[in-house]
């Protein structure tokens, strides 16, 4: 959970299941515009009353000494800790990739319910991507304490490093698609276990997306206001103790490489979510169209 967010267990079962009880301080429902007036909690718990979404499922809420308390569904591990606790425990691998596409699916089923809703989730990172149930591979995105509307003026600050699109990094304009980059990134380290994109720092991170994905376009370099601080020409680099510029030359690799997989249709689709240009990414209800999400024998 968040710094400023508390989760406990409900001893309570009002609703016909386990409870967890999540409490927003101040300063956290300040900073959460699209929660709306008073006692209005946010958009993506407030429009799925029937739970068809994907999305964590509010029971109740209410303000007590300016807290926000929510009262939500009690939900399984987050994907960071299972797939760290399936990796170290050496047993059968969870995350193969029929369970993938599963779990694909659903977060692009849950993306674009709140892409409907105009909003842009700007944190989906395997942390808020929480286990409904291991049997069926059920999971939900939580967490819509970083998101935004598309017509708020835009932070130049969202999504954890490692999932950050390009676009943000870079300090362009951006909108829903870098809510599709996250999901790329998220299904490549659960596959192979280990995040795609190390972030020692925003300059390494963006020489290995150079050194998997390609250079990148010109006109996002040009138009970038934080281009300079990465990129000599259309080579990233950084800076020493010394101040003196260094230049970051990648070892040139490959997603089939990165993935260790020949699975065509997985590097298709993983390969379109991590489209360095937004423009060339679908958006989420195309991306739920792509052969590898359609060829799912169990929808």
């Amino acid at each position: 959970a968040p710094r400023d967010l508390e989760i406990w267990l409900s001893p309570r079962r009002r609703f016909g299941c386990r409870l967890a009880h999540g409490t927003a301080h101040g300063s956290r429902v300040e900073g959460m515009p699209h929660l709306g007036p008073p006692a209005s909690p946010s958009p993506p718990l407030r429009h799925d009353p029937r739970d068809e979404h994907h999305v964590l499922r509010m029971y109740d809420y209410f303000y007590h000494r300016e807290h926000l308390f929510l009262v939500c569904e009690l939900l399984r591990d987050n994907l960071y800790e299972f797939s760290r606790f399936n990796r170290d425990s050496g047993g059968e691998r969870y995350f193969q990739l029929p369970r993938l596409r599963r779990i694909a699916k659903q977060c692009l089923e849950a993306l674009v319910f709140v892409h409907r809703l105009g909003l842009i989730h700007c944190d989906l990172k395997p942390e808020n991507i929480l286990i409904q149930s291991y049997s069926r591979c059920e999971v939900k995105v939580i967490d819509f304490g970083s998101s935004c509307f598309t017509t708020d003026h835009l932070s130049s600050y969202v999504q954890s490093r490692s999932y950050r699109a390009p676009e943000v990094v870079l300090g362009l304009g951006y909108g829903q698609k870098i809510d599709l980059w996250s999901l790329g990134a998220i299904l490549a380290e659960l596959h192979t276990g280990y995040v795609l994109f190390q972030n020692d720092s925003l300059a390494t991170m963006l020489a290995r997306i150079v050194g998997i994905l390609g250079p990148f376009p010109q006109r996002m370099l040009e138009r970038g206001r934080h281009t300079h601080k990465f990129f000599v020409g259309d080579t990233p680099y950084e800076r020493d103790a010394s101040g003196a510029i260094c230049l970051l030359r990648p070892k040139p690799s490959s997603l089939r490489h990165r993935l260790h997989s020949d699975d065509k249709l997985f590097l298709s689709f993983v390969g379109s979510l991590l489209k360095v240009d937004p423009d060339q990414r679908p958006t989420a209800q195309q991306a739920l169209q792509h052969p590898w999400i359609a060829s799912d024998p169990y929808q």
